[in-house]
């Protein structure tokens, strides 16, 4: 696809054609060449008591997983069952085994095949097609990440920027869950987020809490860093993309994480959780108003999307000195499309 290579030198460099946000192919393509080689968030490890069911990327991949506790042993399955694929957990809960509601085939925790009735006399039987598949887990600071078919361990995914962030030493809970629905390919919305170089003309606000002449952006293999000061110099908040959509927002009130899932080439949900480690300071700083920054990103990002329709736009240029994470990204997605 080599309208889609992206020149590794900034100075030189255009951004993606608008024909990736727009053309149906693009989108698909996207979903097994981007995504399922990617890792996602699941939820916090002190989240999954027992038996936790959730779905990878729905609307994507919408592969139903299960994550099993087992002691101090945490694992990710397949929670379809192997006998005729009914999803086996709905629901959170407690439970010494797996049990299938259809036909009544069993598990252990580890997604190994126990028993099922009425199968006397069947050949080969049970053999490792009877077993649940096994996913990937990773776990990052508490923070639970699995993968269809990963490109790379989630240490290389996050890479060198976990040495440059400070996790909350607190117990992080949380405290809300929220999802915004956007009218914009799933790549816009991320490409707002990796530059700082709006701030001052979008966030007005946030732009009197975080110093724009000091703000610096940092990218590494899969993943970039961005880091707000306030007018002290202090941290006010470091922004972690991992890449291709997962945004861990670190303030000092806690962890904001914030996951973009694709719908189609002009519709995307953002999902927000809010992960408080001290309330005190949840009010103040640069992620006092999460809501309100989300609905200025929104209608820019919208704007985007209606004007890359335009005849007259393909393409633009970076700011070598600004849209360093947004160039980096699109390296990645043309990677990955190659």
């Amino acid at each position: 696809m080599a309208h889609f290579e992206i020149e590794p030198d900034i100075r030189r460099a255009s951004t993606l054609s608008s024909d990736f946000y727009l053309e149906p192919e693009f989108f698909e393509l996207s979903k097994e060449r981007i995504f399922a080689r990617s890792w996602h968030f699941l939820c916090r490890e002190s989240e999954v008591g027992g038996l936790w069911p959730t779905t990878i990327l729905p609307g994507v991949l919408d592969e139903p997983v299960l994550l099993t506790r087992d002691g101090d042993e945490l694992r990710c399955l397949s929670n379809v069952c192997t006998h005729r694929g009914k999803i086996l957990v709905e629901e959170s809960c407690n439970a010494n085994l797996i049990r299938c509601g259809y036909h009544g085939r069993r598990f252990s925790l580890d997604g190994k095949f126990l028993s099922m009735s009425e199968f006397d006399g069947v050949e080969n039987f049970p053999s490792e097609a009877d077993d649940l598949e096994r996913l990937p887990l990773a776990n990052w600071n508490g923070f639970l990440f699995t993968s269809l078919d990963p490109q790379d361990g989630l240490d290389v995914f996050v890479g060198e920027a976990a040495s440059r962030i400070t996790v909350s030493s607190g117990e992080l809970k949380l405290t809300a869950k929220r999802e915004y629905r956007v009218n914009a390919h799933w790549a816009l919305y991320c490409e707002n987020y990796l530059e700082g170089f709006h701030i001052p003309y979008v966030h007005k606000g946030l732009n009197e809490i975080v110093d724009y002449g000091t703000y610096t952006t940092e990218t590494f293999r899969y993943s970039s860093l961005q880091t707000g000061y306030d007018a002290a110099g202090n941290v006010a908040a470091n922004y972690l993309f991992i890449f291709p959509n997962l945004m861990f927002n670190f303030y000092p009130w806690g962890v904001s994480v914030n996951a973009v899932r694709p719908l189609s080439p002009s519709e995307t949900i953002v999902e927000f959780l809010t992960y408080v480690g001290d309330v005190s300071k949840l009010d103040h700083g640069a992620g006092s108003d999460l809501h309100g920054v989300e609905m200025e990103d929104e209608a820019v990002v919208e704007s985007v999307q209606r004007g890359i329709r335009s005849r007259y736009y393909t393409h633009g240029r970076y700011s070598p000195t600004r849209e360093q994470g947004t160039h980096h990204f699109h390296c990645l997605i043309a990677e990955f499309l190659d």
